[in-house]
């Protein structure tokens, strides 16, 4: 296994051993994490142990116009139940990434760690960092009309030239992370804060929530060639 230095810098993708982990150590800073994604590298690990740095293969991506939308999806959409922003709760979203529970899925804890969460804000206050916001209205009694909305899902990755990375979604309500995922994938937004066009969306490992949206494996060599 090849243990980072103080120099950012990664070993070939093409070393990583059956389980697509490429190195450990390191730190989170932002020029190593933006050197790591545009190698098609990205850090996944626990509280408590070394960052360890993966590029699996097969790599889970989805191509925009492969886009699964079911039909009761798009009568949920038609619907404007939920209002979508970009880029407007940032921190709100990770920190409900962080701690959301994922017992449903099969999962215990969190890998957002307190470090990744403060390295991935970082990055936003860079521009590099990017989020999409699920609300809906807030009906609890005594709200203001400040807190009319009240987030509901959302989802949030790394802006790379144009590919769109990944990281974490989600939901308090049911489909709320996947309106996210949707309208990460058809909307163009007219602020700058996201390309008009992303032309993958990568998603890293398999999961079946997105491959029900359409999301694919590809090899680890045709992905390093989209980057």
């Amino acid at each position: 296994m090849y243990f980072l230095t103080d120099k950012i810098e990664f070993p070939p993708i093409e070393t990583a051993n059956e389980y697509g982990m490429v190195a450990i150590g390191g730190d989170l800073s932002p020029e190593r994490l933006v050197h790591a994604y545009k190698n098609g590298i990205f850090p996944w690990y626990s509280e408590g142990e070394p960052i360890v740095w993966y590029s699996p293969d097969p790599r889970m991506v989805l191509f925009p116009n492969r886009l699964k939308v079911s039909k009761s999806m798009r009568q949920l959409l038609k619907k404007n139940t939920f209002k979508v922003t970009f880029n407007k709760a940032f921190k709100e979203v990770i920190s409900n990434c962080k701690n959301i529970s994922r017992t449903a899925q099969g999962e215990s804890g969190t890998w957002i760690t307190d470090e990744m969460k403060q390295a991935y804000l970082k990055l936003h206050e860079l521009g590099i960092a990017k989020s999409v916001e699920v609300w809906s209205l807030n009906t609890e009694s005594g709200s203001s009309n400040q807190e009319k909305y009240k987030l509901v899902g959302g989802l949030y990755g790394l802006e790379i030239g144009n590919i769109f990375c990944g990281e974490s979604m989600f939901s308090k309500v049911s489909n709320a992370s996947k309106v996210a995922f949707i309208h990460l994938v058809t909307s163009t937004p007219l602020n700058n804060q996201f390309i008009s066009n992303y032309q993958l969306i990568d998603c890293q490992i398999y999961n079946d929530h997105l491959a029900s949206l359409g999301a694919e494996e590809i090899s680890r060599e045709d992905f390093k060639k989209w980057l």
